[in-house]
């Protein structure tokens, strides 16, 4: 039995769980992310959607209709400072299984890409293949990573501010090459609720600036515009991230979504020309979209 489950905790810190557990397994639940017999190898860095994320799915092991295999994983880098020590220990003393991957893939990144460029491309390529290995090696048919309900709408608003594309981070996908399903079962989770959640638990924290500051990040500007509308209009995310759970191609543009080439009276159309209409928001006034300088 995992030790993770007899940690004392308050009153307020059960009732969190309690709910962070229910989102968990209504995301597992309403995409089929885990089915009986799967193993699934648990991606955890050292941070605190990591750590949730493992805690999570601990816990509903033990009470879910199906049975699967969890296998923690942590990708030791080589990055300066990294307490190699922390997550094995961590890992020991709540009895999952594990494996500690070592890849020096923070010298390739110094080596490859000129000092004061951003090095997070590079370092998750070199990271995304070395975790679809050792999952491979483990019979691992899942992998489950931390992100939740805000990267998923930050991720939205990168795509389509600087790349153009109307493209968020989808809650389980297949790899490239069709050997796994990625699954992440804190889609439905704030991050507000996961660092209190976290906070709570007192988990063993590993820092994410190793690699050193990347403050220009353009995920970190889109960051701290969310984190701007939600302060003035509570809700923001939240309404975004229902949005893209209720797309309707016919309101869009993109022909391979929609055949507007040979769009007829007789096509039949999601919504009609209720597009015309005055939007009844829950809010008045508009949202500037201004990214912070």
């Amino acid at each position: 039995m995992s030790l993770i489950m007899h940690i004392p905790v308050s009153s307020n810190l059960q009732k969190l769980r309690k709910f962070l557990e229910g989102r968990t397994g209504k995301a597992i639940m309403e995409y089929n992310m885990i089915e009986d017999g799967d193993t699934v190898l648990v991606c955890c860095s050292g941070g605190k959607d990591s750590y949730t994320l493992l805690a999570m799915l601990m816990a509903l092991q033990q009470r879910a209709p199906v049975k699967f295999r969890l296998i923690a994983m942590n990708l030791d880098q080589k990055q300066p400072g990294f307490p190699a020590d922390v997550l094995p220990a961590y890992f020991e003393s709540i009895g999952i299984e594990y494996r500690i991957v070592e890849a020096d893939t923070y010298s390739v990144v110094k080596d490859k890409i000129p000092e004061g460029k951003t090095t997070c491309s590079l370092c998750s390529r070199l990271r995304r293949g070395i975790i679809y290995r050792t999952a491979k090696e483990l019979g691992a048919n899942k992998i489950a990573l931390g992100h939740h309900r805000d990267d998923m709408v930050h991720t939205l608003f990168l795509n389509m501010l600087f790349g153009g594309k109307l493209k968020a981070m989808p809650p389980k996908l297949v790899t490239d090459d069709k050997a796994h399903v990625v699954i992440r079962p804190l889609a439905y989770c704030s991050e507000a609720d996961i660092a209190k959640f976290a906070r709570g638990m007192d988990f063993p924290i590993i820092p994410c600036n190793l690699c050193g500051s990347q403050e220009n990040l353009q995920r970190q500007k889109i960051k701290e515009m969310m984190h701007d509308w939600d302060k003035r209009y509570p809700g923001r995310t939240e309404s975004v991230f229902t949005a893209i759970q209720n797309v309707v191609p016919s309101h869009l543009g993109d022909n391979g979504l929609f055949d507007f080439r040979n769009l007829t009276l007789d096509t039949p159309v999601d919504e009609g020309d209720i597009a015309f209409d005055s939007p009844e928001m829950p809010i008045s006034g508009t949202i500037p979209i201004k990214l912070p300088a």
